[in-house]
């Protein structure tokens, strides 16, 4: 078995669509780092990929967004789950995303690789939805985003990636704001708000497309505007718009630890599909 490693989201894409696609879902978000880079190149600049072929087979693959942690898909053949981890020489790699079983194997396989231990960061439930089922009547509306909201946008985002992603309030700003920026130009990404009483009240994000469906995410409602239902209403709204706009599902991740709202996206229509962990990499101290 061999290794080949590609650069760019096109050229990675070529190589593993096929393996993706046996599983869309479960690598939806491969395919939508891949088509973020395409849309918006100056999002992710460095787009670097790993290919494991048997035989002339692609029987795995792996994605890597520098500074970001290394995105695993499914392999069809469990012995590339090591090649690939050997092949890997980025010694700042943070950590592994990728959906149980096959991350475990891996990040055991990458950490011996370069003297670190592995630490389960994040355990999260992939959803998808072919349906919708509407949401109990909220009061108040949907409306798109537009760059009037951007200052909003960038207050609920960063506090959607403390709360929930657990990253640090001193983390890249500039990342959330490349990040909002690029949905504000439209495209196939986007934000939409809830409003009640004529003030915004909860987010939804979309994007992050794969080939046949759409990411929905971030979802946020500030803790002043919880327990009424307003994320539901408008997951539900932004997750109907999206197939009626020809997406054949909708994909959303959830944290495993809040029950919450893994039963709120299911009485909306989502279905479990995969568990999906992040496990971080952490070297050991050198004396």
């Amino acid at each position: 078995m061999d290794v080949e490693q590609v650069a760019g989201p096109d050229a990675f894409l070529e190589r593993a669509r096929a393996l993706l696609l046996a599983d869309e879902a479960r690598h939806n978000l491969a395919f939508g780092i891949v088509a973020t880079a395409q849309a918006h190149p100056e999002l992710y600049p460095d787009v670097r990929g790993w290919v494991a072929n048997n035989g002339g087979e692609v029987v795995g693959a792996a994605l890597r967004t520098p500074p970001h942690n290394v995105v695993l898909a499914r392999p069809t053949d469990d012995r590339a789950l090591t090649a690939l981890a050997e092949a890997i020489e980025d010694a700042d790699v943070p950590g592994v995303v990728g959906a149980v079983p096959e991350i475990d194997p891996f990040a055991t396989a990458l950490a011996e690789r370069f003297d670190a231990s592995v630490e389960t960061r994040v355990e999260q439930g992939v959803y998808a939805l072919h349906t919708v089922i509407p949401a109990r009547e909220t009061p108040g509306s949907m409306r798109p985003a537009d760059p009037a909201d951007r200052a909003l946008l960038l207050d609920w985002v960063a506090a959607f990636a403390t709360e929930v992603l657990h990253e640090s309030v001193s983390g890249d700003a500039r990342r959330h704001e490349r990040s909002v920026d690029a949905r504000l130009a439209g495209g196939a990404a986007g934000f939409a708000l809830w409003e009640a009483d004529g003030r915004p009240v909860s987010l939804v994000g979309f994007g992050g497309p794969t080939p046949t469906g759409i990411r929905i995410g971030p979802v946020y409602t500030p803790p002043e505007h919880r327990g009424h239902g307003y994320a539901s209403a408008l997951t539900a709204e932004v997750s109907a718009l999206q197939l009626a706009g020809g997406r054949r599902f909708c994909f959303l991740y959830t944290d495993l630890v809040n029950a919450t709202s893994n039963a709120i996206y299911m009485r909306i229509g989502y279905e479990r599909v995969c568990d999906s962990r992040e496990v971080g990499l952490v070297r050991r101290a050198t004396g």
